[in-house]
């Protein structure tokens, strides 16, 4: 497959719009000019990078209508990168196209627009929290595969090392004791499979609570 096998389609889909289309002028893939508006740019890739975005950011220097061509694939994982794509091409402001080659259907996904980010206060609450919560910084940015030492694992962690220290014990004296408000319903939920309730109200250390806190 080759870039160019994109453009009879792309130059079929925009004169049908009524543009003149032209390949190759001067650094641009594909210009389309239709009277008097901005003209449109299309940037052809055989499939998406960063290199095609770089391009399109360029050529908004000439219009604000620029859009990114590639062959439209198949199965999920085709889906899911052109849905990571669409949502980079939005906040840079490019349009997308997809060409099925198969039968050269241009799809258009996406047109340029300017990007008005949505905030989630939900989310800034959830995050501003857990950063306030979580006690000193336990965790190295950047870090993978390693379990994540989150402000609700450190609460876990206190309510256990106060069950190894005093034995079974019920849930209002551990909260007052660890300043874990929320133990009795912590230990009820038993996320991380080291508590058990012995009694009503009254929860002891499982044999993996125990080797968590020889571990922690």
């Amino acid at each position: 497959m080759a870039e160019t096998d994109l453009y009879p389609p792309i130059k079929q889909f925009l004169q049908a719009q009524g543009y003149e289309v032209k390949g190759e002028i001067g650094a641009v893939d594909v210009m389309a000019c239709r009277g008097d508006e901005e003209p449109v740019i299309v940037e052809l890739k055989t499939g998406f990078s960063l290199a095609l975005f770089h391009q399109a950011i360029a050529r908004q220097s000439v219009t604000d209508a620029v859009y990114v061509a590639v062959p439209r694939g198949q199965g999920r994982r085709f889906l899911a990168a052109l849905k990571s794509n669409l949502s980079l091409a939005r906040r840079l402001g490019l349009g997308v196209l997809t060409v099925r080659l198969s039968d050269g259907f241009v799809e258009a996904h996406l047109d340029p627009a300017p990007f008005q980010p949505r905030k989630s206060t939900p989310r800034k609450a959830r995050l501003l929290r857990e950063f306030a919560r979580r006690v000193g910084d336990p965790n190295a940015g950047g870090s993978t595969r390693v379990p994540m030492m989150t402000a609700y694992r450190q609460d876990a962690l206190r309510c256990a090392a106060h069950l190894r220290a005093c034995g079974p014990s019920r849930g209002a004296d551990v909260a007052k004791a660890t300043g874990v408000e929320k133990a009795t319903q912590m230990m009820a939920a038993d996320h991380y499979g080291w508590f058990e309730r012995v009694d009503r109200g009254v929860y002891a250390l499982t044999p993996k609570g125990v080797e968590e806190t020889i571990s922690g």
